[in-house]
């Protein structure tokens, strides 16, 4: 089964790499971007056809290493 997690920071937490990439989008001729926020994407296959299953063992991946769930959100979305 596949599967893509986002991983995004939580709002109120500081960004600075996504105010890096916001400078250098604006130096390089993009005037109009503001607020850019930076995140994680997986893709992930995982065995077996329970999609109920397959959530809950990404679910833990997510918790135990995937993401920091002090400063970060994630959202998992099975992809077949």
């Amino acid at each position: 089964m596949k599967a893509r997690v986002t991983v995004t920071l939580k709002a109120g937490v500081l960004d600075p790499q996504g105010q890096a990439i916001e400078g250098s989008l604006k130096g390089l001729g993009f005037p109009g971007v503001s607020s850019v926020r930076q995140g994680k994407v997986f893709d992930l296959v995982v065995d077996g056809t329970d999609e109920e299953s397959a959530r809950s063992q990404i679910a833990s991946m997510c918790e135990k290493l995937l993401a920091n769930t002090v400063i970060e959100n994630y959202a998992i979305e099975i992809t077949n």
